[in-house]
């Protein structure tokens, strides 16, 4: 018998709607009001100087290290914004703007970075799960997800983030495999950023896109211009319409870059050149989406000054509030760590709480008599 070819349904394309210099293809621009613009432009924005601020902080000694999400606004609000209140929304950990789009408050944010998973709590009414660092592993709970959508026969989608390292990782096939089999409604947003830590994409797979991947499990797939808002919302918006509509999963590929270190404790000019740096930070996504909203005059520049003042002064009363409360019994009792996990507490947890509270009880009790028999200032004690 001859060699057959086998023929394979999908293409994958590369979507770019507004370039780095903000020249935009008005054939394809998506039919945004000026409102929805402005609120893309506002979470954008919201998101970089949250960030900005909690680099600050950090170095200050008064958060910890996190993972910044500066240059990934444009992937994660456009993904955002494509899905409805009443679908569900997985992110990883650089999906800032999106999570404050969808009623994260930025205490939540800043409380969480400062080690307290108190700040994972998810707002009520809010179809969203908390960050996820493990890497790839919110990609099986977001399939899951989807997979029971299809059980009950409910028309949700769900939309769920992953980086370029986590496409390499086992969970991530399984992820995805699975929501194809089972034609989940779940849209997969890979932020290509275009290194995993320190090891650059060229060194993770031979692929040419990361996209064509979706070729294998049998779901559409396509390549976007990670830093153009518009172009990461019509792929996502495509992709949640034809999820809702029975077509099963979809993975976009957003192309960008990690302007930043992968967490605050990296150093990337020991892997990275300078000119890689400036050549995608001309391309970074605020800058034209600024100029966009410009060009079309749905913002004046006075107006976008008195943005960035506005979101200052809400970041900074956060930043104040997120202080006071880390300061209260509510978040510093250590008890509270075993009051969270079950619904009800294991006999063995509830040994080992009382051994703690009886420890802590001790410590209070050593320091009272220590501070009582102290002597007072200025006094020597008789001998």
């Amino acid at each position: 018998m001859p060699r057959k070819p086998i023929p394979i349904p999908h293409q994958i394309d590369y979507l770019s709607i507004l370039d780095e210099h903000a020249e935009l293809d008005s054939a394809l621009e998506p039919k945004l009001s000026n409102d929805e613009l402005k609120t893309m432009y506002r979470y954008m924005l919201l998101a970089r100087r949250s960030d900005e601020r909690m680099v600050m902080m950090q170095r200050q000694g008064r958060i910890g290290t996190f993972p910044q999400s500066s240059g990934h606004e444009a992937i994660s609000i456009g993904g955002a914004m494509a899905i409805t209140s009443a679908d569900w929304h997985v992110p990883a950990y650089r999906e800032l703007a999106g999570m404050l789009y969808r009623g994260w408050k930025l205490e939540n944010i800043f409380l969480y970075w400062n080690g307290f998973e108190e700040g994972a709590r998810v707002p009520d009414g809010v179809n969203d799960l908390p960050m996820c660092v493990p890497i790839a592993t919110q990609l099986l709970h977001a399939t899951g997800i989807g997979m029971a959508m299809n059980i009950r026969k409910e028309r949700q989608v769900v939309l769920t983030y992953f980086g370029d390292g986590a496409s390499s990782e086992g969970d991530c096939h399984e992820a995805m495999n699975f929501a194809a089999v089972f034609q989940a409604p779940v849209v997969f947003i890979c932020l290509n950023n275009q290194y995993a830590i320190s090891v650059p994409l060229s060194r993770q797979m031979h692929n040419e896109t990361i996209a064509q991947r979706a070729i294998a499990y049998g779901m559409p797939g396509i390549k976007v211009d990670g830093n153009d808002a518009l172009a990461v919302y019509v792929a996502a918006k495509e992709a949640v319409d034809r999820a809702r509509a029975g077509g099963g999963p979809s993975l976009i590929e957003a192309l960008t870059y990690r302007w930043t270190p992968h967490t605050t404790a990296d150093d990337p000019k020991k892997y990275r050149l300078e000119q890689e740096y400036e050549l995608w930070n001309a391309r970074e996504p605020l800058a034209r989406f600024r100029k966009y909203l410009l060009n079309k005059k749905v913002m004046s520049e006075d107006d976008l000054v008195a943005l960035e003042a506005e979101l200052d002064a809400q970041i900074k009363a956060a930043f104040q509030s997120t202080e006071a409360l880390c300061k209260t019994a509510e978040i510093c009792d250590p008890l509270n760590m075993f009051d969270y996990l079950y619904r009800d507490i294991p006999a063995v947890l509830q040994t080992q709480r009382a051994e703690l509270a009886e420890h802590i009880e001790r410590k209070k009790n050593k320091g009272k008599a220590s501070k009582k028999n102290s002597p007072a200032d200025g006094v020597t004690p008789k001998k």
